[in-house]
């Protein structure tokens, strides 16, 4: 995971009031599609999860699928966030894989509809599902780019490596995350870690201890 992926959600209403209101919206269409899926959930459904008028949704959105875009764009946005902030000022490669890991782990935990909502974008709005890994990918690019520049990380196609530990973190988490809620997890990314530091080969070398000397001096 990496620090240079975040981005730009679509334009905020001008006012807090209605800067609310859209993202109560968005939280009320993120339990809706989350428990519905796309096609069973309905707009009166998303309102009154919201505890808003049927009417104010079309203040924010002309229709459900802008508003199902918008909600795996927005979600994509903070997932990306969250990491940059968790490891701003991290200079090991490893550790920043570590920590981005470890948070997505925990964003998925705290939205359980991320995956369901994130695989329908591809049936519902296929520039969305494919934008939503695209952002993740593009900043991943830029980390293992610098970290090959480096010496830190072994010269390669930094995308295919992007993708490689993104499908890592996707099938992770929705195995010892999503299915088994948690359970196991801690060693799960120790075996996650020990395939990036060493591949498959059976005569592993020892690594200095964690956190060791990773995170720039505070200033």
């Amino acid at each position: 995971m990496n620090r240079d992926s975040t981005s730009a959600t679509a334009a905020t209403p001008p006012t807090a009031r209605g800067q609310r209101t859209r993202q109560k919206l968005l939280k009320a269409a993120e339990a809706v599609f989350g428990a519905k899926g796309y096609e069973a959930a309905s707009i009166a459904d998303i309102t009154r999860k919201a505890d808003v008028a049927l009417g104010t949704f079309y203040v924010y959105f002309p229709d459900k699928k802008s508003l199902y875009v918008e909600l795996v764009d927005e979600m994509g946005t903070r997932l990306r966030r969250l990491i940059a902030e968790s490891v701003a000022g991290l200079t090991d490669r490893l550790e920043v894989e570590r920590e981005g890991f470890r948070v997505f782990f925990e964003f998925a935990s705290k939205h359980r509809a991320l995956y369901r909502i994130v695989r329908q974008a591809e049936f519902v709005d296929e520039a969305a599902y494919h934008r939503y890994y695209d952002k993740l990918a593009e900043g991943y690019v830029r980390g293992l780019s610098r970290a090959m520049d480096e010496g830190q990380v072994r010269r390669m196609d930094p995308e295919a490596l992007a993708y490689c530990l993104m499908g890592i973190a996707d099938f992770l988490g929705m195995r010892w995350v999503l299915w088994k809620n948690g359970r196991e997890l801690d060693a799960v990314l120790e075996t996650a870690m020990s395939l990036l530091a060493h591949g498959m080969d059976p005569s592993e070398k020892p690594r200095a201890p964690k956190g060791a000397g990773t995170r720039k001096p505070a200033r």
